[in-house]
């Protein structure tokens, strides 16, 4: 049973004066995309019911759980509509969904041709989308790959001509191998990347699967991500915490190689460091203890993840409510645009517990 509720009023109430600015745009993409790209402001979906998830009191007391402005998604879960239909009609729903910052994943549209970097930041801001950061491999074995490795520089620039505030990677730190000090050398890189970011005022960051949560070949005493954090310069080095891959990480790595409990909490983390967590992935997952990796990802509000309460404690901390980034993000949901509508729709409608 779906979990969404029905769309918040005052989202409503701010998007109509959004939509008033891009009529034209949105009706020519509406066209295109045809009835999966519902405006958040419509009624629900069908199939959808009109309960709430835990915590939520859609149009009810309480302040926002989500801050203004800092609602944004994963363009890779969108990246079908991407390739075929290119940035700007996709745009152009994610401005009428409510949508305030857009993550790359790339910087091509496919059959849509090519598009400069200077023609997608404009196009982007002509939305109403700030570009908040983007995803680049961490290393290969060719030479020419657009990766930090081995194309540090162009990474850079490309994330500069952007107006990138953060450049980072989601590929894992295994490149040298899961001991303890496979993880210094690659700690080291991220330091080199994180001095080099620093120096265009940009801030380096690495997103998380679950396996960062393991524990080293070496030493099955030590958990791979607390070396991670240890070894990275914390003014140099920054963390996506994909919500979704944590818990899965909690669900698989509570207990050591040899069966002894090692339990944590995946918002301890944020909650010990937080300047260290600029950017998270809302991701969610229905529980499923017979599924390898704990949970069935499903989209944001139809899952066990209480977000309710997890962004509401980031977001309580001292100098915390605009200190942080949201972005949705779904690796393959059935009807991508439908998943960031909905989505949107959910997480504006979170009400703090009074």
């Amino acid at each position: 049973m779906s979990r969404i509720s029905q769309p918040d009023p005052e989202l409503t109430h701010r998007l109509s004066r959004r939509n008033m600015l891009g009529v034209a745009a949105g009706a020519t993409a509406a066209a295109l995309l045809g009835a999966a790209a519902t405006p958040a402001a419509a009624a629900p979906a069908a199939g959808t019911t009109t309960g709430t998830a835990t915590g939520t009191t859609p149009g009810g007391r309480g302040r926002p759980v989500l801050p203004p402005g800092r609602l944004g998604i994963q363009l890779y879960s969108l990246r079908d509509k991407v390739s075929t239909l290119g940035f700007a009609p996709v745009f152009a729903e994610l401005e009428k969904y409510g949508y305030d910052e857009v993550e790359f994943a790339g910087y091509s549209q496919g059959s849509a041709g090519p598009i400069t970097l200077a023609q997608l930041k404009r196009l982007a801001r002509s939305h109403g989308l700030n570009p908040i950061g983007s995803h680049v491999g961490y290393y290969s074995d060719d030479p020419n790959a657009y990766t930090f490795a081995q194309n540090l520089t162009k990474v850079l620039d490309d994330a500069q001509a952007l107006g990138l505030k953060h450049i980072g990677t989601a590929s894992n730190p295994f490149r040298y191998g899961s001991t303890v000090d496979a993880w210094k050398r690659a700690a080291e890189d991220f330091n080199t990347y994180g001095a080099a970011a620093r120096a265009r005022g940009m801030k380096f960051y690495q997103h998380n699967h679950s396996e960062e949560f393991s524990f080293a070949t070496d030493n099955p005493r030590v958990r791979l991500y607390d070396v991670l954090l240890a070894e990275t310069d914390p003014d140099l080095v920054f963390l996506e915490m994909d919500i979704f891959w944590a818990y899965s990480g909690q669900f698989r790595f509570s207990k050591r190689p040899d069966g002894t409990p090692a339990p944590f909490e995946p918002l301890d983390y944020v909650l010990r460091q937080p300047h260290r967590y600029p950017l998270f992935h809302v991701k969610d997952g229905l529980s499923d203890p017979a599924n390898t990796y704990g949970y069935r990802m499903t989209d944001v509000g139809d899952g066990d993840i209480d977000y309710q309460r997890f962004i509401s404690a980031v977001t309580r901390l001292r100098g915390g409510r605009m200190a942080h980034h949201w972005q949705a993000e779904h690796d393959n949901p059935a009807e991508s645009l439908t998943f960031a509508r909905r989505s949107s729709e959910h997480l504006h409608s979170l009400r703090e517990k009074c």
